[in-house]
């Protein structure tokens, strides 16, 4: 089951994102996005790699871009496809995670996602979990 939808948006994309922490809020959310950026061509496991992640920011909302968009850009750098999350420490203000990387040429690509943006983010505690909503400029 998808821990993410799809809302109406204009010109980008926009995304709810549910989690029962605030740790697989941050990791729901990756994983959304690279739902959207591709789909596996073979389900037979491609060489991996793991990657280190650390983020540091004045404010949640920040980190949660700031997250999103280094996760998107060494994607786009590395033409890599994120399939796993692994977030070892999250504050108010530091992120630390390890994720997993595969070749995208195991994937087929369907949309790009340039940016995760601040417009109308929104990051809040929901009836004992958390919900992000967030654009992404394509």
């Amino acid at each position: 089951m998808k821990n993410y939808e799809l809302l109406e948006h204009t010109a980008d994309i926009k995304i709810r994102v549910t989690a029962n922490d605030l740790k697989d809020l941050f990791k729901n959310s990756a994983a959304a996005i690279f739902d959207i950026i591709a789909e596996r061509r073979n389900p037979d496991p491609a060489p991996q790699k793991t990657i280190p992640i650390k983020q540091a920011a004045d404010t949640r909302e920040e980190l949660f871009i700031n997250w999103l968009n280094e996760l998107i850009s060494l994607s786009a750098a590395g033409e890599i496809i994120f399939s796993d999350f692994k977030i070892t420490k999250l504050d108010e203000h530091n992120l630390e995670a390890e994720v997993i990387a595969e070749g995208a040429k195991n994937y087929r690509m369907n949309t790009e996602i340039k940016a995760a943006t601040y417009h109308d983010l929104k990051l809040a505690e929901v009836n004992g979990g958390w919900q992000a909503e967030v654009i992404l400029d394509v």
